[in-house]
């Protein structure tokens, strides 16, 4: 499906697909993906664990290398890329990990993790000093946590690491990969404040892949929905919340809790069903065992995305072909 752009895409894939073999077949974890994020924008991707959400923001950087589809980067397709070439590509292109315990080695102090991407680029240590103190007091780490380990720091401040390692190498664009899930929600507002700043003051371009729709409203100029490995709806962030078309979207808008004391808002809604196995999975809509409004034609083939109007895109046959 070809989208209609007002804005230059720094990013963007058609017809990315990333499958995995297995002892039962071909899973399915990225199928067909076509999106484009234009420079200095945020794109969130939502849905469920399992939907394929990390796997596409890692088969996006080619840290995973995807089955079929293009890469395009700033014109080039970068899926053919060697190694030695994609060696350059990640000074433009990096990532921020949503575990940041799990993604620091706890043997570095603070100083060191956030100078090893620099070593890699063969960086003069003292140029490395001065780009590290300026990225720590620019992600808000004092200088006095230089030489402390993970182990000694708080959630907020070891996720202040990874960001600081994603930008020692000044890149256009970040895979945010659910960056403040693991943190607590005071904590939360603080990254994701400091993530829209960054990317005011540095020009970035994100990727914000998250479960959390309450997050990725908040960051996202614009949303897309996945569910099992496909895009079942994309649109700008305020038109997405303000008219969801496809069933999916609604009831994941409709379980995002509400902070309201009243005993009817304290019930807790949730999707019926289990998501479908994702090996070889049947041609029908990937979320028609679980929908409401699943009819004869939701069975006999998947939907592809058709455009509303206004930007916003939904694969549903309620909207008809």
């Amino acid at each position: 499906m070809e989208e209609k752009r007002t804005e230059q895409a720094i990013l963007q894939t058609k017809s990315l697909t990333k499958y995995f073999r297995t002892p039962r077949g071909l899973l399915h974890a990225v199928d067909h993906v076509d999106l484009s994020i234009p420079a200095n924008k945020t794109l969130g991707v939502v849905g469920e664990s399992g939907c394929g959400k990390s796997t596409l923001g890692r088969t996006i950087l080619k840290l995973i290398e995807p089955t079929e589809g293009e890469i395009i980067y700033k014109g080039a397709n970068i899926e053919k890329y060697t190694p030695a070439q994609m060696r350059e590509m990640r000074r433009k292109m990096q990532i921020i990990f949503q575990d940041p315990y799990a993604s620091l080695n706890p043997r570095k102090t603070v100083k060191d993790l956030i100078a090893d991407p620099l070593k890699v680029y063969q960086v003069p240590k003292a140029e490395r000093n001065r780009i590290v103190s300026e990225i720590m007091a620019t992600v808000g780490l004092a200088e006095r946590f230089a030489q402390s380990y993970p182990h000694e720091l708080d959630g907020g401040r070891r996720q202040r690491i990874g960001i600081a390692r994603s930008l020692v190498l000044q890149p256009e664009f970040i895979v945010c990969d659910e960056p403040v899930s693991a943190l607590d929600v005071s904590i939360q507002a603080q990254i994701l404040n400091l993530l829209m700043d960054l990317q005011e003051s540095h020009g970035l371009t994100y990727l914000f892949i998250t479960h959390d729709l309450s997050v990725v409203r908040h960051i996202s100029d614009e949303i897309m929905v996945m569910y099992l490995g496909v895009v079942v709806e994309r649109a700008p962030s305020r038109e997405l919340f303000s008219n969801p078309l496809h069933p999916y979207t609604k009831e994941l808008i409709r379980a995002i809790p509400i902070p309201d004391l009243k005993p009817e808002h304290r019930l807790v809604h949730s999707i019926r069903g289990e998501v479908s196995d994702p090996i070889e999975p049947p041609a029908r809509c990937r979320f028609a065992p679980r929908c409401n409004h699943c009819t004869e034609a939701c069975m006999n083939r998947q939907p592809v995305l058709k455009d509303m109007g206004n930007e916003h895109y939904v694969a549903c046959a309620l909207y008809g072909d």
